[in-house]
């Protein structure tokens, strides 16, 4: 099933919000570490939207925006490991390319 989803930045700049339809329905949150690193340390989709991409196109947000930044990525949380692991799309902005 396609979702219309939209994906905005926390106005803190830490993370991103997934909203359908004004409803909230996932988020990934990272913390800054130096002026070249940042750490995936939480995704989370709700439960209606899992295998839906929505989680997938979270780590991408962080990701376009690491690249924008030019910085590494460091994916302590769970399921951007399991990205990152899996999509070699995420390979210019790991820090460890260790899997």
């Amino acid at each position: 099933m396609a979702y219309d989803i939209e994906y905005i930045l926390f106005p803190d700049g830490l993370g991103f919000n997934a909203q359908c339809n004004g409803t909230h329905v996932g988020e990934i949150t990272f913390v800054r570490v130096g002026i070249d690193k940042l750490i995936i340390d939480h995704t989370g989709v709700a439960e209606d939207y899992r295998n839906s991409e929505i989680g997938l196109n979270l780590v991408r947000r962080v990701c376009d925006l690491a690249r924008n930044q030019k910085r590494k990525i460091i994916a302590l949380c769970p399921f951007a490991r399991s990205m990152f692991n899996r999509y070699p799309e995420f390979d210019d902005v790991r820090l460890i390319n260790a899997h």
